[in-house]
């Protein structure tokens, strides 16, 4: 009797703590699974059996090696716009099985798209029967249909938010029960797009499986269903609409709100309401006070919201939500966060997470990844074509980072939008699972239907804008992010769009005058930069090792390895550095021209990090592991790329010294509040020793936020430069400093006398029998290389690939230059193509070297791209005969007086031919360099397709 009623007491207690919260059941772990490639196991009824396989969830099949070996025959998501790989002979030994090496993407270790069923016995507790049950799974991938025991309860499809399903009550029943799972990872009814990032094998890989919480939730009589959180700044309010599952059918039913600081102190008084008999939702105005704390990228406060609803037995359900009290708005052209002007200096995320090939369901990660952002000046990330997990929603929070988030689609290249497609119905009712989902997060501020569409779109996303903007008032919306060609979308609160970006480095001397005001078509809204950049590096093959996961670089290797068969396998890390270094001058002009720009209201790079598909696009100064690569800090890129950003509109960086240096120095602010008696300095420094030359301050009173805050001008006589100089002009404002690096050169009415060299334009007769007889001979080849004139080099590098843009100009990502050779005693250079080759690398003749002795480096050597690793040059030395021969493609003799930098290097390059240092290293046969100049018919590059992206 004694143990009876102590159970009958435990079983009240627990009952009681039953009605006060949920009780949740963890199922991840051990699950039983089996393929179903050829779809049989409905018919077959695999829910009621048991699956013969194991497996861990939460996980992917590709993390335990489940699946096929990709070959030549996968059927891959995604779309490739060069084909030569599956054709070229060269290519061959990477096409066989086994030891494949595929180059547009990240190759899975195994890969599967298709049914999987995946199966786990559970244990339903006494506490739960007669009570409904959900099964909560966060992140299927992704169509899904769920059996308890042999009942099918529903299916689901969001490839955005958690799957969850709802056991009956009448089902409910202590004891062994068995969840089915059925997964399907293959495009169906719905295609948002093999090129979404959503699903596509160019980023995250048509992964099959679940990931994030996997549970089991037991639901009270009256549980709450969803809080929507509404800030009213205006009113030192918010609005909280609380849904229930179903009426409340008992009086006396209370609803209490308690609102505390969730990373600060500040607390509110509870907020106490009768719930109305019958009804299923209700809407609160909360006061808040007149002293809350704000939240935004300057101050990321947050507030914790309890609502616990009871009546006279006591507690039926509590939810809790995190939130903040912001407001982010337009004004004319610019956004506000809480009345005050931001400027977005953002990155696109594509769902690149290289260990996994998803994306991670953890929050230290994203806040890792949000920590670099911050650390990297950004305050903005545009989710391209998806919907991140709910971690990083809370990290972002947290971080102060505005969020773009994306309906999961790019309805390009498989579907189309307007016409009545299931996509069409689908992405609605996507668009409001996201935000019923996410929509508290304060870092959620804006939102796209997706990426670049095609088909009947503008109708579809005039009504898509229309009706969210209705539904959800708190947040801006757009239609798509687009490029150029797209039509944009009237009614959208703001633009996403690419015209205004791009260097004309490819007919214009750089200068950091210019901005983009011209290029904004107009509008009267918000316009931010559509992925901007794309500008390319060398891949990074010490970064090969870091793929530990299921997902391979093959790519690299194959990459790599061409390198290496070409004899230039030791040049990877200089060539890595030199494209480096190109690219990080490229996004400071382009993120400074930006910020000159009155008219803009940011910039979404695309991207910060490593892209590792379509084609391999390495456009990040970080890797696709958000690393540094060696060639610029996160120090260095905030000094052009911050919420504060002092800039310098420079006509030109290459002087004569009998010039004038004149910069109009400009202060972007976007820090959240005027600067008050600013510090504004300026100095002139050499670039060889760092010595100071001229020096001066600003005497200004504030410095208001925005952007075009005219501070002053600089004038500096550069007289007193005697010989060739790189010289460094920075300006500081407060604590931030931004620097540019100038070149000049002394006034030289005449070029050098030459005494002793042989200089022609091709190798005949008179150059070789001069050859012969020992002497020394320098041929400008301008205009006369026929090996290598299919090669356009541009000052600027490849524009995200070659492969993806099938060959379009540029080819080339950078020059290496052996800066510490005798040649440059005269030219100062480093080792990569800063803004001084603009004159004599910009469109100059390349010569493909590729036939030379295999120890033959050139001094001045463009880098080809990654896709071909040609051997180029376009200044080299070798013995051939008796003599000593230099070959420079670069146009040394045209308009010189107005050509300095190309005046100073012949100067240079003649001083050192006639110099006792005049050495070369390697013996090259006349053949060979007579076919550098020869009229024939050359293999040339072949996609094998006609698409194009």
């Amino acid at each position: 009797m004694k143990n009876l009623l102590t159970t009958v007491f435990f079983t009240a207690i627990l009952i009681g703590c039953t009605r006060q919260q949920a009780i949740e059941i963890n199922i991840s772990g051990e699950w039983s699974y089996q393929l179903d490639s050829c779809r049989n196991g409905e018919n077959e009824q695999w829910f009621s059996k048991s699956l013969p396989y194991s497996i861990k969830l939460p996980g992917a099949l590709q993390d335990y090696g489940i699946g096929n070996e990709p070959n030549l025959a996968t059927d891959w998501t995604g779309s490739i716009f060069d084909s030569s790989w599956y054709f070229n002979p060269d290519m061959e030994k990477y096409r066989r099985r086994g030891d494949m090496k595929f180059p547009f993407w990240l190759t899975p270790d195994k890969h599967y798209v298709g049914a999987v069923w995946y199966q786990k016995e559970i244990e339903i507790p006494y506490t739960w029967q007669y009570r409904d049950v959900v099964i909560y799974l966060e992140r299927p991938h992704w169509q899904t249909t769920v059996w308890f025991d042999s009942l099918k309860i529903g299916s689901d499809n969001s490839l955005s938010v958690p799957h969850i399903f709802k056991i009956p009550s009448n089902l409910v029943s202590p004891g062994k029960h068995k969840i089915t799972v059925l997964v399907d990872n293959a495009i169906k009814d719905i295609d948002p797009g093999i090129n979404s990032h959503s699903i596509s094998d160019h980023t995250q890989g048509n992964w099959n499986g679940i990931i994030g919480e996997m549970k089991l939730i037991v639901l009270n009589q009256n549980s709450i269903e969803r809080i929507k959180i509404t800030p009213n700044l205006n009113g030192n309010m918010v609005s909280a609409k609380i849904k229930l599952a179903s009426g409340v059918k008992q009086p006396n039913t209370k609803i209490e709100i308690k609102i505390n600081g969730y990373n600060h102190a500040h607390r509110l008084s509870d907020y106490i309401s009768q719930w109305p008999y019958g009804q299923d939702s209700i809407i609160l105005n909360v006061p808040m006070g007149p002293y809350f704390k704000k939240w935004s990228e300057f101050s990321p406060h947050l507030y914790e919201m309890k609502v616990t609803l009871s009546d006279g037995s006591g507690i039926l359900d509590v939810k809790n939500e995190i939130f903040g009290m912001r407001e982010f708005s337009t004004k004319n052209k610019h956004f506000e966060i809480n009345g005050i002007q931001v400027f977005l200096r953002g990155t696109t995320e594509c769902c690149v997470f290289p260990l996994t090939g998803y994306p991670p369901t953890n929050e230290p990660e994203w806040s890792r990844i949000f920590k670099i952002c911050k650390d990297y000046g950004l305050n903005h990330m545009r989710f391209h074509s998806y919907c991140p997990p709910k971690a990083a929603f809370y990290a972002a929070d947290k971080a102060g980072i505005y969020l773009q988030v994306e309906g999961p689609s790019w309805a390009k290249y498989s579907t189309e939008l307007g016409y009545g497609k299931p996509i069409d119905k689908y992405l609605m009712d996507e668009t409001k699972r996201i935000i019923d989902e996410y929509g508290n997060h304060p870092s959620f501020v804006m939102m796209a239907y997706g990426n670049e569409p095609s088909g009947n779109y503008v109708g579809y996303l005039e009504n898509w804008v229309n009706h969210f903007r209705e539904y959800d008032p708190q947040r801006v919306f757009t239609g798509a992010s687009t490029g150029r060609s797209w039509a944009i979308i009237n009614n959208s609160d703001f633009i996403v769009r690419s015209p205004p970006r791009g260097l004309k480095w490819k007919d214009h001397k750089p200068e950091s005058v210019f901005d983009y005001r011209n290029n904004t078509e107009g509008q009267e809204r918000p316009y931010v930069t559509f992925e901007m950049g794309q500008w390319c590096a060398f891949p990074n093959f010490n970064e090969i090792k870091k793929y530990t996961g299921p997902l391979k670089a093959k790519n690299f290797e194959l990459f790599q390895q061409e390198l290496t068969e070409n004899f230039m396998g030791d040049m990877a890390e200089k060539f890595l550095m030199a494209s480096g270094k190109l690219q990080v001058s490229c996004y400071k002009q382009e993120i400074e021209a930006t910020l000159r720009t009155p008219n803009l209201a940011g910039f979404q790079l695309l991207s910060l990090n490593d892209f590792p598909g379509q084609g391999t696009a390495l456009v990040g100064v970080l890797d696709a592991f958000w690393d540094e690569k060696g060639y610029v800090t996160a120090k260095e890129f905030r000094e052009f790329c911050n919420k504060v950003v002092p800039l310098a509109r420079i006509d030109k960086f290459t002087f004569e010294s009998v010039d004038t240096l004149k910069a109009l120095i400009e202060v972007a602010n976007f820090g959240g509040s005027e600067l008050l008696n600013p510090s504004v300095n300026w100095q002139l420094t050499s670039g060889g020793n760092n010595s100071k030359i001229k020096s001066g301050a600003f005497n200004i009173k504030n410095i208001p936020i925005g952007s075009c805050n005219e501070i002053g001008k600089i004038k500096i006589p550069l007289g007193f430069v005697n010989k060739p100089a790189k010289f460094n002009l920075s300006v500081s404002v407060n604590e931030y400093k931004n620097q540019w690096d100038i070149w000049v050169f002394p006034k030289q009415s005449t070029l050098p006398e030459n005494r002793e060299i042989v200089i022609s334009t091709q190798p005949g007769q008179s150059v070789q029998k001069a050859l012969q007889e020992g002497k020394k001979v320098l041929l400008l080849a301008h205009g006369s290389i026929e090996n290598g004139k299919d090669i356009v080099q541009y000052q600027t590098p490849v524009f995200w690939n070659t492969s993806w843009f099938r060959m379009r100009p540029p080819h080339t990502t950078g020059i290496f230059i052996q800066n510490d050779h005798p040649v440059f005693k005269d030219f100062p250079t480093d080792y990569y193509s800063d803004m001084q080759w603009w004159e004599i690398g910009n469109r100059q003749p390349v010569m493909d070297l590729s036939h030379f002795e295999k120890d033959l480096k050139p001094i001045i050597q463009p880098i080809d791209t990654w896709f071909l690793n040609r051997r180029l040059g376009m200044l080299f030395e070798a013995n051939v005969y008796n003599g000593k021969l230099m070959v420079c493609s670069i146009d040394l003799t045209t308009d010189l007086d107005n050509r300095p930098v190309a005046k100073q290097l012949y100067n240079s390059i003649i001083s050192y031919m006639q110099s006792k240092g005049f050495k070369p290293n390697s013996k090259v046969d006349m053949t060979v360099i007579k076919e550098l100049f020869e009229v024939k018919k050359r293999e040339g590059w072949k996609s094998f397709v006609n698409d194009n992206p």
